[in-house]
């Protein structure tokens, strides 16, 4: 064995997600995400990552490839020494979320092919207990929400973003197609208080089962009072990025959507569940645009969320990986090592 062999080698390299459809969201649209895929080997063995960088977050290639240039993975003999790896690759510099998921999530993939085990089993998870994953539909015309509709076929739960003028219009033409479950995510795009409540009872009354991020991250008293007096509950998303956020909204919001790209990885979302049923909150493992490098890897904890929408993949047309499946509605764990995804 080599000297380099002994150590973690990191390699990185940029790649332009294209969506099947115009993504559209209270406040963007776009395209295409760009993301920025990482391979860490060491003895031979590889393990994959990914940074899915939508251009709300403030994280580019560039950005990216300076923050991953700058680490020297290589001081790094063992791989299991995942608290001292990735402690030192926080604190190298603030942000870089994604950048940073996509080193835990090549870690904790090359962990799990050290030891021959996924990592859910490494976790102790029943692979059973993954719940159905929702499909996302973007804002639009009712017509083009209805045409999207039919990639929606065989999901059990849909998730419609929501935020403008004709929130109601876009859930009656959905309604006009299917009596699904519905979750809602307004994308801070509701702005009055009493105005967020009237649409709470509306959208109980269309078979919506929770809310994500309603109003503006920052209005936190508005937000808490909401809570309290919805029919539905109010799950937090862009309210809280980190581990270090989530006290602060306890009694603010009934659940919070836990996505790697804004925690850094599978060892802070694994942290963050725990913290959520400590402070009895409801848990969701979302995603966002991916391949199936990234939603692989959330995958591996979505037997301890509530509900999962991990569909990032499929809003996708040039996924150079395989991974996690969805049949029937339902995450399907691989019995593969680490986070189970093999380069096409």
């Amino acid at each position: 064995m080599s000297k380099q062999d002994k150590c973690l080698q990191l390699r990185f390299k940029p790649y332009q997600l294209q969506l099947k459809h115009t993504f559209t969201l209270a406040k963007s649209t776009r395209v295409s995400t760009p993301t920025m895929f990482t391979e860490i080997a060491y003895n031979g063995i590889v393990g994959y990552g990914e940074a899915s960088m939508p251009p709300y977050l403030g994280e580019n290639h560039d950005t990216a490839s300076k923050f991953l240039q700058s680490l020297k993975l290589d001081q790094f003999k063992d791989p299991f020494q995942l608290e001292d790896i990735l402690s030192y690759v926080d604190e190298a510099a603030e942000g870089n979320c994604a950048a940073k998921a996509s080193i835990d999530i090549a870690l904790h993939d090359l962990i799990g092919k050290i030891k021959d085990q996924p990592c859910y089993k490494i976790w102790g998870f029943n692979p059973k207990d993954a719940p159905d994953t929702s499909f996302t539909i973007g804002i639009d015309t009712p017509e083009i929400i209805k045409q999207k509709l039919g990639d929606a076929a065989g999901f059990k739960i849909l998730k419609i973003k929501l935020g403008l003028d004709n929130d109601k219009e876009i859930i009656e033409a959905i309604r006009s197609m299917t009596n699904v479950p519905i979750c809602v995510d307004a994308n801070q795009g509701w702005k009055d208080k009493h105005q967020a409540l009237d649409m709470t009872h509306w959208l109980k009354a269309k078979g919506v089962i929770f809310i994500e991020q309603p109003m503006p991250q920052k209005d936190l008293e508005e937000t808490a009072w909401l809570s309290q007096n919805s029919p539905l509950p109010i799950i937090a998303d862009e309210a809280v990025q980190r581990l270090a956020g989530l006290k602060k909204v306890k009694g603010v919001y009934s659940g919070i959507n836990i996505k790697l790209m804004k925690c850094t990885g599978m060892r802070e979302a694994h942290k963050m569940i725990t913290l959520a049923r400590q402070l009895d909150m409801k848990v969701m493992i979302g995603c966002m645009t991916e391949t199936s490098c990234g939603i692989s890897a959330a995958a591996q904890l979505s037997p301890k969320a509530d509900w999962a929408d991990l569909d990032g993949n499929l809003l996708i047309n040039n996924d150079p990986f395989t991974g996690v499946k969805v049949e029937d509605g339902k995450v399907v764990l691989l019995n593969k090592p680490g986070i189970g995804v093999s380069p096409k």
